[in-house]
């Protein structure tokens, strides 16, 4: 009789066994079927079941299963933003754990992974464009994990983290990305960017360094560094430092272009004025030089103008009429500074407005009509 109730309850221990091993078959048989709820549904028994949940198979049918639904048009909808992807991957790499990368899933599961990389990046748009910027940044986390010397996670990370005000995150994937020797002046504007947000002027001193430590003649990373000596009240070396950098590269437009951008700062015009000529003497299509010579006419123009209209009779009729022949002259001297930077930029706002202004004063309505209808058609 004992031997009977032993063979009994070992029966039963087998049965029981073999029900939770069903489980997974069940999701395989449904998956291969199709219907990827009811295989939901059997491999998420299956993973919190002592008996199967050991098994690098169960991981990874179910990380197979997930992967499936994020792929299909119908049954994605049963899955929040992510999280298809999110399970499918934490599925996978389960398996990868239990069984090592040599073992039957354990390569099956790598190959999914590398498949799902696309996947993990699409979570991260879609829940970047859905403004749920924490949920994108993982999802973009993930893609990194998946492919860590692909640089497109690390930047729509930053994007998504930046979005967030996680400013830290925002620096590291950042920082990741110029360790996988991905370097552009736009990268050290972000961190710059980030810098100002935080006014850690230190840290925008030290990134502005290392900016043009990549790009010595980039114009935006000599503007800041000079203006940062302007700011701490060092405007002489301010403009030591730009003269160096034109005595060493003496045919550079941009270079010229920032020393009169400096000097306009200073208030001393006349050497802004030779420094945006030298400039554009250089190279004509220099737009911010031929922009800044237009308002250095403008102003002279509108100068004139003003002293003139603040003049009592007796002065006007002495010397207000050729005050206002010189404005006109200088509206007239801007005019192809203003045309020139037009060409180079035909959507910039303040050099449309500066023409229909500069035409309207000139009395040259057509044109200044025209350049309303621009600045409508841009709004």
């Amino acid at each position: 009789m004992k031997k009977i109730f032993l063979t009994l309850v070992a029966a039963a221990a087998l049965h029981t066994a073999s029900a939770q091993n069903s489980a997974v078959t069940n999701a395989i048989l449904f998956q291969k079927q199709g219907t990827l709820d009811k295989a939901r549904t059997e491999i998420d028994k299956a993973i919190t079941n002592e008996k199967t949940s050991g098994k690098a198979k169960t991981w990874y049918t179910r990380g197979d299963v997930y992967q499936g639904m994020v792929d299909s048009p119908i049954y994605g909808k049963a899955l929040q933003p992510g999280e298809g992807t999110k399970i499918a991957f934490e599925s996978y790499q389960k398996a990868i754990q239990i069984d090592g990368k040599d073992g039957e899933y354990g390569k099956l599961a790598t190959a999914k992974l590398d498949n799902l990389y696309g996947a993990a990046l699409n979570a991260g748009v879609e829940n970047y464009n859905g403004k749920n910027y924490g949920e994108a940044l993982k999802a973009y986390q993930m893609a990194q994990q998946i492919r860590p010397a692909d640089t497109t996670a690390y930047l729509y990370a930053a994007y998504a983290a930046e979005a967030n005000q996680d400013f830290a995150s925002a620096k590291s994937n950042y920082s990741k990305l110029m360790a996988l020797n991905y370097k552009s002046p736009q990268v050290y504007g972000r961190l710059l960017q980030i810098a100002r947000q935080e006014k850690n002027d230190a840290e925008a001193k030290q990134i502005i360094q290392q900016a043009l430590q990549a790009y010595p003649n980039n114009k935006a990373f000599l503007l800041e560094d000079l203006n940062m000596d302007l700011t701490a009240g060092r405007g002489k070396d301010a403009i030591d430092k730009i003269n160096r950098a034109i005595a060493a590269d003496p045919t550079n437009s941009n270079l010229y272009a920032v020393l009169g951008s400096i000097y306009d700062q200073n208030k001393q015009s006349d050497q802004a004025l030779a420094a945006y000529r030298k400039a554009v003497e250089i190279d004509p299509n220099n737009f911010d030089a031929q922009f800044n010579l237009g308002v250095y006419n403008y102003n002279k123009a509108a100068d004139a103008y003003t002293k003139a209209s603040k003049m009592d009779l007796a002065s006007y009729q002495k010397s207000g009429k050729k005050l206002e022949a010189d404005g006109k002259k200088y509206f007239q001297d801007s005019v192809p500074y203003f045309e020139k930077a037009l060409q180079l930029q035909p959507n910039d706002r303040a050099t449309i407005s500066s023409l229909q202004k500069v035409y309207f004063r000139l009395g040259r309505t057509a044109d200044a009509d025209k350049m309303n209808a621009k600045l409508s058609a841009l709004k």
